[in-house]
């Protein structure tokens, strides 16, 4: 029984019982209605309590449901009946009261919480706005500028921040189900039962300043995205009266269900669920890890280390070099401080992670690993060294694991003795922040290994994509496709912030000239000297970037790159060294220079990455097109609400993508070659995420 009744004296406690989370699917729906009715029939009943089964007090919609026809009752309509209710009813609220979960909580009079409680509207996550009433009682309840900040951003309240926001009138400790009784029975001795928040007619939007501060700042953190704008609209309508909010609210909401964004949305919603569900993998096995070893004290060792130690791991840290390894410790202890300072973590858990931190300084102290992840410089014989020296010290059931971006880790594999044991993480900078990692499978690789390193990818919260063998992988080989666009458009007649412009009004968070100067331009003028041997000589090579690096221009960190830095400030400001810088170099290599729209600027990139990433599938290094999109949305910030670059391909149809490509390839042909798996499905109709 999905909604249980039960009596506890004058009060009906309900009970919603739909394992795992308390969805509001179909059978809770009409369970509800049905115990509500009975309550209604019912002289003797003076109150009614809606609590969850479990941990959680309803986690939203359910997600089986998506896609498919509504079915009766509606969401909105339980929502109403609840609060037309003959007596006044009490939301206990045991857990998450997420979405449609806290919108029925706000059909209720009273709402108290679990010191567990979590309350918040997330619908904007998926491209939507809250649709049974959301937006205009939870106004009702804290204020317009109180509820819109929390409907715009989806991040949801603990108990706390609750109960002072107003959402909750009172947190328990102990017995939620027994102490929210004896609080409504005070109540209803009391004969003073709140309104409904429907009937509250008078709405103060007591901040009109505040408000149109909050506006500009979603539209700017919206960069493109259009759920946040429409919740704003949606809030902005609790002024008129209920019914009206409410007819105002669904026009809204249906509007957001027939975009593209939230297709997009729904698409990078399940696909991160799915993309850790590896086709074909069998283990029955996981490798228990407790010690994690990183090898190198850099900038990406040290977030490495965080990563781990977040995740409750202990952590050894080496380095070959004494004061690196000294610097990276103040670092991590220094980072660990100021999430202190910031309410981020609190003083315990800092201690906790700084004890499971450790110092070693000889490499054979790693024998006491799990799981060693080598952080080296990109250097082949450097890491064919190291790895050679782990496989003598590391006891058998140790995986060893590089970070390397680019390299290959079949020959790393083939040094050792245990080349079923030798894998690819590769994560993004920094490490402790971004979330992609990309797991590279090798040749050799066990099933076992590779389940056990998505598991603990997994529970230092990663999303953990499946990449295999080949230089870059798949985001940094797609990446290398569509910058060498980037640096022919500026040679051609663009400048860098023409093109990181229009690729952010496209929805990225940035663009690839401010890439390049945030992650340093040293990065690519040294992964450019790694492939001089084996480039092509009538390649097409733009060396607008080595001239910058001659200049000692390596970006944010020295204050100059494609763009200027003033004072330290990471705003990157249009510099007229780069722009003649640039204009030289088309005119030695007698290039007329043009100009370049936004259409074609945004279409000559993305075209570029689809391409690319089509051929990673022909080639099955990326396993699913779900993979590609989902390393761009966690790793190079990719707008979540396009879905990724094959999605984005599928929704713009692959037969543009194709023609597109054959257009460009009319003036350059070497650099544009549409890949057999683009040309198949433009002329089948298919889409990449076709099975």
């Amino acid at each position: 029984m999905s909604v249980s009744f039960e009596m506890y004296g004058h009060i009906a406690v309900l009970t919603i019982d739909n394992p795992p989370v308390n969805a509001l699917s179909h059978h809770v729906r009409q369970g509800l209605v049905k115990a509500i009715e009975r309550v209604n029939k019912d002289a003797a009943i003076k109150g009614a309590v809606i609590i969850g089964a479990g941990r959680i007090f309803i986690g939203g919609a359910d997600i089986k449901e998506f896609g498919k026809p509504p079915l009766a009752p509606h969401l909105p309509d339980v929502i109403n009946t609840i609060e037309a209710c003959r007596v006044p009813i009490l939301a206990a609220i045991n857990g998450a009261a997420l979405g449609g979960g806290l919108e029925v909580a706000l059909g209720c009079r009273y709402r108290v919480g679990a010191k567990t409680a979590k309350t918040g509207l997330p619908e904007v996550n998926l491209g939507l706005i809250p649709g049974a009433g959301g937006t205009q009682r939870l106004p009702r309840l804290i204020g317009a500028l109180k509820a819109a900040a929390m409907i715009t951003t989806g991040k949801p309240l603990d108990a706390e921040k609750a109960l002072s926001a107003g959402i909750l009138d009172a947190v328990f400790e102990q017995d939620l189900l027994e102490e929210s009784i004896t609080f409504f029975n005070v109540k209803l001795k009391s004969g003073e039962i709140r309104p409904a928040l429907s009937t509250i007619t008078t709405l103060p939007f007591a901040d009109p300043k505040g408000f149109e501060a909050l506006t500009k700042k979603t539209k700017a953190r919206a960069r493109g995205q259009l759920s946040p704008i429409k919740a704003l609209e949606a809030v902005e309508a609790a002024h008129l009266p209920f019914a009206q909010g409410l007819k105002r609210e669904r026009k809204i909401f249906m509007d957001c269900m027939a975009s593209d964004q939230r297709s997009g949305l729904i698409h990078s919603f399940f696909a991160q669920r799915q993309v850790g569900k590896i086709p074909g993998l069998k283990t029955s096995k996981i490798r228990e890890i407790k010690t994690v070893t990183i090898l190198g004290a850099g900038t990406m060792g040290v977030g490495i280390a965080m990563a781990f130690l977040d995740g409750g791991y202990a952590v050894q840290l080496f380095d070959i070099n004494r004061d690196a390894q000294d610097k990276a410790l103040a670092r991590i202890y220094n980072t660990y401080k100021g999430s202190v300072t910031k309410g981020r973590i609190t003083a315990p858990q800092m201690r906790k992670r700084l004890d499971n931190l450790s110092a070693i300084f000889d490499m054979q102290a790693a024998s006491n690993s799990e799981l060693i992840i080598e952080a080296a410089t990109e250097n082949m014989e450097i890491k064919k060294s190291i790895f050679r020296e782990l496989d003598a010290l590391a006891k058998p059931s140790c995986i060893l694991a590089s970070n390397t971006s680019y390299l290959d880790i079949n020959i790393l594999a083939k040094v050792t003795k245990r080349p079923s044991d030798v894998i690819g993480m590769h994560f993004f900078s920094p490490a402790n922040i971004m979330k992609l990692l990309e797991v590279v499978r090798t040749d050799s690789v066990s099933d076992e290994v590779l389940g056990t390193v998505m598991q603990v990818g997994k529970s230092i919260g990663k999303v953990c994509v499946v990449a295999g063998v080949c230089d870059g992988f798949i985001g940094n080989r797609v990446l290398k496709s569509y910058r060498k666009q980037a640096d022919f458009m500026i040679e051609d007649g663009a400048m860098p912030q023409d093109v990181d412009r229009a690729m952010r009004d496209f929805g990225l968070a940035m663009g690839p000239f401010q890439v390049s100067d945030l992650a340093g331009i040293d990065i690519g003028w040294h992964t450019r000297r790694r492939e001089d041997a084996t480039r092509p000589k009538n390649e097409r090579y733009v060396d607008i970037a080595d001239k910058l690096y001659d200049l000692g221009r390596l970006g944010q960190k020295t204050g100059a790159g494609y763009y200027s830095y003033k004072d330290g400030n990471r705003t990157p400001v249009d510099d007229p060294i780069v722009e003649k810088l640039i204009l030289d170099a088309s005119k030695r290599k007698q290039i007329t220079r043009r100009t370049f729209t936004d259409t074609e600027i945004q279409n000559r990139i993305l075209f570029a990455m689809i391409n690319e990433g089509a051929k990673i599938l022909e080639e099955g290094i990326a396993l699913r097109a779900l993979d590609i999109d989902m390393v761009f949305i966690h790793g190079y910030g990719f707008p979540a609400y396009r879905g990724g670059p094959m999605f984005y391909g599928d929704q713009i149809g692959v037969k543009t993508v194709y023609d597109g490509i054959l257009e460009f390839a009319k003036t350059d042909p070497k650099s544009w070659k549409p890949a057999k798996l683009l040309r198949t499905l433009a002329k089948t109709n298919g889409r990449f995420s076709d099975p």
